[in-house]
């Protein structure tokens, strides 16, 4: 007869309660840092960021390359300057950047979509807002390092040229005050162009688009004004001349240097703003424009989580 099976073997003894283990978390009793640490982080991170540092090699190349294109020019002029004992320098400091506008628009294009498109594009930015850190602590550190950034490109070149100039045993007092007031009108260009770019820039989270529409605005506007004032020009209006650089970013510049700073224009036949009234529309232009840069960009991140 088969054996009959026997009962079941009883169930194993029950595994013992949980057991909370304590792993050393503790509360952070350290100093808060608040805002001020927070907005001098974010203008420090992407001001380097401008030239690359702290990124991939690969980020580094375009920008040291157009920082080689702003100063290799000073540096032949301070050699010729040099070895030829010319009495005075070839270019005005004044005029360094207007030659030079085109490196300038590339770095603009180049820095301002890779400072603030990319936090559009993968929606960081609410990160940056979990922080202790408000709207104007955001647009502040973004158009501050920026702006540093195209200063650092056009007053380096300056500097070149000043102690060039120096070392070629010109006239200290003249270099010193044309020294001072290229500086003066890089400062009101690195504010204009780095206001101009980010709001380009903010609009598209696409850093392709940004790149082109901000090559597009400034190349298409100074064509476009550069063309007129030729025709007006050839017509002999040159008050008409000098009106009409109020509608490009760097003839903006340039109006403005030719009256208050007492640099030669770059118009035709040097035709700047005709009197006092044109020369106070171009400051009041220029600080408008930044000021209403400005004012977009904050309008453009009141909303955190935008697309």
């Amino acid at each position: 007869m088969a054996a009959v099976p026997g009962p079941p073997s009883a169930a194993p003894a029950a595994s013992p309660t949980d057991v909370i283990h304590n792993i050393g978390y503790r509360k952070y009793e350290g100093p808060r840092l608040g805002r001020a640490y927070a907005r001098q982080s974010l203008f420090s991170q992407s001001l380097r960021g401008a030239y690359g540092l702290g990124r991939s090699a690969k980020s580094k190349v375009l920008p040291m390359i157009l920082l080689g294109a702003m100063c290799a020019p000073a540096l032949i002029m301070v050699a010729v300057a040099i070895f030829t004992h010319m009495n005075k320098l070839p270019v005005a400091y004044t005029r360094y950047a207007v030659l030079l506008q085109a490196v300038i628009t590339l770095f603009v294009a180049s820095q301002a979509p890779q400072s603030v498109s990319r936090d559009l594009r993968f929606k960081t930015t609410p990160l940056y807002f979990s922080r202790p850190i408000e709207r104007i602590d955001y647009v502040l550190a973004k158009f501050a390092a920026l702006a540093t950034a195209l200063f650092l490109l056009t007053a380096v070149p300056l500097l070149i040229l000043y102690i060039g100039a120096l070392l070629a045993k010109l006239d200290f007092g003249d270099q010193t005050a044309g020294f001072a007031k290229g500086l003066v009108s890089v400062v009101l260009l690195s504010l204009l162009f780095a206001g101009i770019g980010l709001v380009i820039a903010a609009v598209t989270p696409r850093r392709g688009f940004g790149v082109a529409a901000v090559i597009a605005l400034f190349v298409i506007s100074y064509g476009a004004v550069s063309s007129v004032q030729g025709v007006a020009a050839s017509q002999e209006k040159y008050h008409v001349i000098g009106w009409l650089g109020v509608f490009s970013p760097i003839t903006l510049i340039d109006g403005f240097q030719t009256w208050f700073l007492g640099a030669r224009s770059a118009f035709p036949e040097a035709a700047g703003p005709p009197d006092m009234a044109a020369g106070l529309v171009y400051l009041l232009v220029v600080l408008g424009v930044i000021a209403a840069c400005f004012g977009l960009l904050m309008r453009r991140y009141r909303k955190v989580g935008m697309a």
